[in-house]
């Protein structure tokens, strides 16, 4: 299951794991009703080589009621959520004096609250993970001008992490958590839109990281904040 699959890393990873002829048959989608989404999923399902299934569920991350409805379905429908990419991001980078607090609300709520209750609910639901992996940010690991709501929670995403992974590891879950560096995303772009997107990481590369991830070469490599970039 990805979170913020419509587009950016999300997507990407979504097609790795199903263009693949791997052990994976359902890959769920989660991700705010749009037309990026409905697209990505009739591309999906118009180019199924292995037959797989494709499971869209269009939902804001950051309405808790209405995720905590979304774990239950896809656990109805579903029955267990093996592999979790707790990918969804946002932000509305200003200088301090100008941030709006209904954003950083807003922030914290998409990036740090959703991941933490879909991986609640999913467990309260009887639902045990193989691998769990969130996505922080190098930002998480330096506060940056103009982006403090991003940066703050992301490292609350490390941190996070670390905990969730030490718990967790009784029922045999890994957990990781990745820090990708500039990688050229519509996040990125109201993050840096001056940047040449060219000229930095793309998606597909994180989106490759993570499929190693979490094979059974990922198992040799885990740590506490794996960096990815250039």
């Amino acid at each position: 299951m990805v979170t913020g699959a419509s587009k950016g890393i999300g997507l990407a990873t979504v097609r790795r794991f199903f263009d693949a002829d791997n052990d994976v048959r359902t890959v769920v989608m989660l991700a705010r009703e749009s037309d990026e989404f409905r697209a990505a999923v009739k591309q999906l399902e118009g180019d199924n080589p292995h037959g797989k299934t494709v499971a869209p569920y269009a939902v804001d991350v950051a309405d808790r009621d209405a995720l905590l409805a979304t774990t239950e379905r896809v656990m109805r429908e579903h029955g267990s959520v093996e592999l979790l990419v707790n990918n969804a991001g946002v932000t509305l980078p200003s200088p301090i004096h100008e941030i709006d607090f209904a954003d950083f609300e807003r922030t914290i709520g998409v990036n740090l609250y959703a991941p933490f209750v879909t991986v609640q609910s999913l467990l309260h639901l009887g639902n045990r993970f193989d691998f769990i992996l969130n996505i922080a940010s190098t930002a998480g690991m330096s506060g940056r001008s103009g982006w403090l709501t991003y940066s703050s929670s992301k490292a609350a995403v490390i941190a996070m992490s670390e905990a969730m992974k030490d718990e967790l590891a009784i029922y045999g879950t890994r957990v990781v958590v990745i820090s990708p560096g500039r990688t050229a995303t519509s996040l990125r772009r109201t993050l840096a839109p001056d940047e040449d997107p060219s000229t930095i990481m793309q998606p597909e590369h994180v989106a490759e990281v993570i499929e190693m991830l979490a094979g059974n070469v990922g198992r040799y490599i885990d740590s506490r904040n794996l960096v990815v970039r250039l």
